[in-house]
């Protein structure tokens, strides 16, 4: 039986989702883990990879598993949260259709970058601090460039080992909340550091570095060398993964919000 496991994570003491030699993993742990609560050899595949200290409020991943009857999903998730570290939690566990697929069946995910500008001893690892207020609207310009079907070459890492680097993006821009901003993008799919580095050079847009001309310049010459920086990773989270309609139960996402994210 395969099933699909919705979870969150704090990602500051992890090297990232994927499993890598010699280092800890979001995705070691959960296997580590199910493999002892199940009492079966578990393999586990995410709906996407995100980078050494990238935080997740909403990650799905699958698995194949014979679980016995007389242990339900419910029970599994209550073993399973006792296992885990305190930093890694999951929400639900739910039976899928043989040849469902965390990453290949997922149409959109959002991720969300948190910008403080009031400092806070309590988000340091949660969020990027800002001595001086950027230009919003001027950010705003700058990524509404990004919404349709793009290469989006010049925000991927050197070398990222993708296919190609087109991406649908429906949704992007940047949201007051309290004490600070929240930017939020969402897409068909994601390359390699990509939001990261969009959110590095929309905050060059932000200090009045470059235009917003300039910034969907550097979009359209599909040239890495082209954009800024990419933003610390503390701040940047996967905050919702979306599938076709039936194959998740509508509970099942988003997960939660970082607690000063609702302040």
């Amino acid at each position: 039986m395969r099933y699909f496991l919705h979870l969150a994570y704090e990602g500051t003491e992890y090297h990232g989702w994927q499993v890598q030699p010699n280092t800890v993993t979001v995705q070691l742990e959960l296997e580590r883990r199910l493999t002892q609560v199940l009492r079966q050899p578990i393999h586990i595949m995410g709906s996407g990879r995100t980078d050494t200290g990238v935080h997740a409020s909403h990650q799905v991943a699958h698995f194949d598993a014979d679980i016995p009857e007389a242990l339900d999903e419910a029970t599994v998730v209550y073993r399973l949260n006792r296992a885990l570290p305190k930093d890694i939690a999951v929400r639900l566990l739910h039976p899928v259709p043989e040849r469902a697929h965390a990453r290949f069946d997922a149409e959109a995910r959002t991720y969300e970058y948190h910008v403080r500008l009031v400092p806070d001893p309590f988000s340091v690892n949660h969020s990027l601090y800002l001595d001086r207020a950027p230009d919003v609207a001027a950010m705003n310009e700058a990524a509404a460039s990004m919404v349709g079907s793009f290469d989006f070459t010049s925000f991927s890492k050197v070398k990222g080992g993708e296919n190609h680097y087109v991406c649908v993006c429906y949704e992007a821009g940047w949201h007051p909340t309290p004490g600070g901003l929240v930017f939020r993008i969402r897409a068909n799919r994601f390359v390699r550091g990509m939001v990261r580095l969009v959110v590095g050079t929309l905050l060059m847009v932000g200090r009045g570095k470059i235009t917003p001309t300039e910034f969907k310049a550097v979009l359209l010459a599909q040239n890495r060398v082209d954009a800024g920086g990419a933003a610390p990773a503390q701040g940047l989270f996967l905050s919702k993964v979306e599938y076709p309609p039936g194959l998740v139960p509508e509970a099942a996402a988003p997960v939660g919000m970082p607690y000063f994210a609702l302040r």
